[in-house]
């Protein structure tokens, strides 16, 4: 997951270097925090939160297959 959150929120920004995603994992849940430079953040939410509802969607269509809840949090 922290993979495909990674790869997506790089070929979104500006400066992919600045972009850092961490994991972290409970029984049921993991969350996925992701951090990108000031400047990237309105790139990766998107006008009304549409980019960020997206990219939440596709983490959580491909966490079904391992039946875990997936938070993405952007900080």
């Amino acid at each position: 997951m922290k993979e495909l959150v990674e790869v997506i929120a790089k070929s979104l920004v500006d400066s992919p270097d600045e972009v850092v995603v961490t994991e972290k994992e409970d029984d049921k849940t993991v969350v996925i925090e992701l951090h990108v430079a000031a400047s990237d953040m309105g790139k990766v939410i998107g006008k009304q939160g549409r980019i960020a509802k997206a990219i939440r969607s596709v983490v959580k269509a491909a966490a079904s297959k391992v039946d875990k809840k997936v938070i993405v949090d952007i900080i």
